[in-house]
């Protein structure tokens, strides 16, 4: 009896005969636990379970790979930034508001839509008639948010219904004008502060100023305006309802508009330079982007069907004018330059140029209000002794050195104005040549 209780059960065919007593009862222990978990299971398939006589087991805390420094040797890591960028800036979303400017009827909201491929007013309503008889210009925003492959983007739009709609429109610009100010002036005024990480950017990225295709050329409220937003905001010319016109019409009013900025020493946005490593297609775009300017565009936010195919068009008794051809419209062109391709230059020169001169006046004015403020305790003080003379001496002489940097400001702001007028004639001669040849 104690011989046949010490002789060992017979190993299975399938176990090596090199395996271990530990390593059969460690098989036998699995066979169980996979037995049971099959029985609990109702099922028993013998050739889907783990035979652990036969396969070792994996370990449980796998060891690491080791880098290669050998191959990175010479990479320091500096290379990711833009992609750090990136993420933090698709993380945060951007923000752009437009305005948009024009007299009823001329496709404003329409042109909107098209271009977002939103519905920004499906909620408005149309005054009646007695509301029409005392038109006056006011401001409107709305705000909508778009995402597109990841990427969010904040729209305000800014309308002014009421403009040029009355009789007399010599103070329709003031509106416009005050509202562009105020977001300056609220936006100093939050960058003054103490809490400057969570400042919201209202101010206007872009202006879009329509013009009616009936006229020769801009009215003279047209140039009124322009006149006093050019150098505030970014303004970009855009003829409504072109379809009005056919193609040298256009071609004509195009080339009165631009004359008429000229002689009234009107500066609309510059493109910037390509660079001198850009691919052909891209300057070749934005040769094609700078000789359309002013765009005459065509809105529609009805979807037809020509030929087989959907587009966005318009229909009429003698065909189909097709929005999204640059062959009927020039709406494809500035859907381009306003989102794809310099949405974030228009920020940037907003941020570089228009609000750097705002912010040089603001800066002047509170130094110009603290002199006089100054100068009055100067005069009720005079009678003091010499110790304290000589402390107003030294605070004179302060002030002098602030009053030339201010000056000196100035002059720079003046030279960046002169160069940027320079530039502009430059690129109006260049446009004019395209518009020959």
């Amino acid at each position: 009896m104690k011989q046949q209780q010490s002789t060992p059960p017979p190993l299975p065919q399938s176990q090596p005969p090199s395996l271990s007593q530990a390593g059969g009862a460690a098989a036998a222990e699995g066979s169980v636990v996979a037995n049971a978990i099959s029985n609990l299971n109702g099922t028993n398939n013998n050739n889907n379970s783990i035979d652990a006589t036969t396969k070792t087991r994996p370990p449980l805390y796998p060891k690491p790979k080791t880098p290669s420094f050998d191959k990175d040797r010479d990479y320091i890591g500096f290379a990711t930034l833009p992609e750090q960028v990136h993420r933090k800036s698709v993380k945060r979303g951007f923000e752009f508001t437009l305005m948009v400017v024009g007299e009823s009827g001329l496709g404003k909201s329409t042109l909107i839509n098209s271009l977002f491929l939103g519905d920004l007013y499906k909620n408005r309503q149309m005054p009646n008639v007695e509301e029409r008889i005392e038109k006056t210009t006011r401001v409107e925003k709305k705000t909508m948010d778009i995402e597109e492959r990841g990427v969010r983007l904040r729209l305000t739009v800014v309308d002014t219904p009421g403009f040029g709609d009355a009789i007399n429109c010599e103070d329709s610009w003031r509106v416009c004008t005050q509202y562009i100010d105020e977001q300056f002036r609220q936006y100093f005024t939050d960058e003054s502060g103490l809490n400057r990480r969570n400042i919201q950017d209202n101010r206007v990225h872009c202006c879009l100023y329509f013009v009616p295709p009936w006229g020769h050329s801009l009215r003279q409220m047209d140039l009124d305006l322009i006149r006093r937003l050019h150098r505030k905001v970014n303004i970009v010319l855009v003829i409504g309802k072109a379809d009005c016109l056919n193609k040298t019409e256009v071609r004509k009013l195009k080339e009165r508009i631009l004359q008429d900025l000229e002689d009234n020493h009107i500066q609309l946005y510059q493109f910037p330079e390509c660079d001198s490593d850009e691919d052909d297609d891209f300057k070749q775009q934005d040769r094609e982007l700078k000789a359309s300017i002013p765009f005459a565009v065509v809105g529609s936010n009805t979807i037809l069907e020509v030929a087989g195919k959907k587009v966005r068009g318009r229909q009429y008794p003698w065909g189909v004018v097709n929005v999204e051809d640059a062959e009927h419209s020039d709406f494809i062109k500035l859907r381009t330059f306003l989102i794809s391709t310099h949405m974030q230059d228009l920020k940037d020169t907003t941020q570089d140029v228009h609000y750097e001169n705002f912010r040089a006046q603001c800066i002047s004015q509170i130094s110009q209000h603290a002199l006089r403020e100054r100068g009055k305790l100067k005069r009720d003080s005079i009678s003091s002794t010499n110790g304290f003379d000589a402390a107003i001496s030294e605070t004179d002489r302060l002030l002098l050195q602030k009053d030339e940097e201010i000056r000196r400001m100035q002059d720079m702001l003046t030279q960046m104005q002169e160069k940027l007028k320079q530039t502009h004639l430059m690129e109006m001669k260049k446009n004019d040549s395209v518009i020959d040849v």
